[in-house]
């Protein structure tokens, strides 16, 4: 399997064979990603929570392309911010750790975290 360290390797040769890179500013990546992401919604739309979770082959499809344009266009804004995603992920995990610890958040959606200004989001 590919890491993300090759994915991005591709994704740069890529842009470059296509003289791409010149568009591939931090806030242009940060608009597609918004975008993409949108467009992860769109399958799910009108469907119920069970048929969210039993997608026909057709919805899979669909999701797993916008996924795919999801973790590109991520790949690439964290590449253009010298970010590695991965680390970048893991410290938000152990924050979140922090912010919700087992005994306050087990089995609830609340968010009973810091306040965003402390750090929350």
């Amino acid at each position: 399997m590919e890491d993300l360290t090759q994915l991005r390797d591709a994704l740069r040769q890529f842009a470059t064979e296509r003289n791409w890179a010149q568009f591939h500013t931090p806030k242009n990546l940060a608009m597609a990603l918004c975008g993409e992401a949108a467009e992860l919604m769109e399958p799910f739309q009108w469907l119920t929570v069970e048929q969210s979770r039993e997608l026909t082959d057709k919805q899979r499809e669909a999701v797993a392309q916008e996924i795919g344009d999801v973790l590109i266009y991520l790949t690439m804004l964290a590449d253009k911010l010298g970010l590695d995603p991965l680390t970048c992920a893991h410290e938000k995990m152990a924050l979140n750790a922090r912010k919700y610890p087992v005994d306050v958040a087990y089995g609830s959606a609340q968010k009973r975290g810091l306040p965003a200004d402390e750090g929350g989001g």
